[in-house]
């Protein structure tokens, strides 16, 4: 009986591993939604704040876009990954009906170890994605935030306006 207990413990921790590793990719999704909505949101604010500014500090701009726009497709390429393989399958339910419970435990454990396995290549693909596309943004951000900053504090001195007054009065 001692037997089967450790092997209810590691098909139930081997269960747990599966669930944290699926909850962590959803969360990730989810962090990743997130991001490229503030940076859907932050870039036309960046370009209107850069209306009339020096020529260079526009050309510059370009910059952060692109990394703007690099980690936006690496965050979304994320939601086009495959799903995580989740271990038991529901249609094996009934093949197991007739076994002892050892074998469907070793079943289980067995199971979910190649799912882990499995999913180890798609959450780390995900995982690589994801750090690079959130360290293109931070960059984009820090530059951005500078080019703001320097077009707040560097103003274009523009040359004054001369006006002509027109008389009506006096047209012949």
């Amino acid at each position: 009986m001692e037997d089967l207990k450790n092997l209810e413990f590691l098909a139930s921790n081997s269960k747990e591993i599966i669930e944290k590793q699926v909850d962590s990719y959803r969360q990730q999704h989810s962090y990743a939604g997130t991001i490229i909505g503030v940076t859907v949101l932050f870039i036309p604010f960046f370009l209107n704040s850069l209306d009339g500014t020096f020529q260079w500090t526009q050309y510059i701009s370009i910059v952060p876009i692109v990394f703007f726009i690099v980690a936006m497709l690496l965050l979304l390429s994320i939601f086009r990954t495959k799903p995580l393989d989740q271990a038991f399958s529901a249609d094996k339910y009934r093949d197991f009906l007739s076994k002892p419970y050892k074998d469907v435990l070793l079943n289980e454990i067995d199971a979910n170890v190649r799912s882990y396995k499995k999913n180890v290549s798609v959450t780390e693909k995900g995982n690589k994605r994801y750090t690079i596309g959130v360290n293109l943004i931070t960059i984009a951000l820090l530059i951005s935030i500078v080019l703001l900053l320097v077009n707040q504090f560097i103003k274009i001195e523009k040359a004054p306006t001369k006006v002509q007054v027109v008389n009506i009065n006096k047209l012949p």
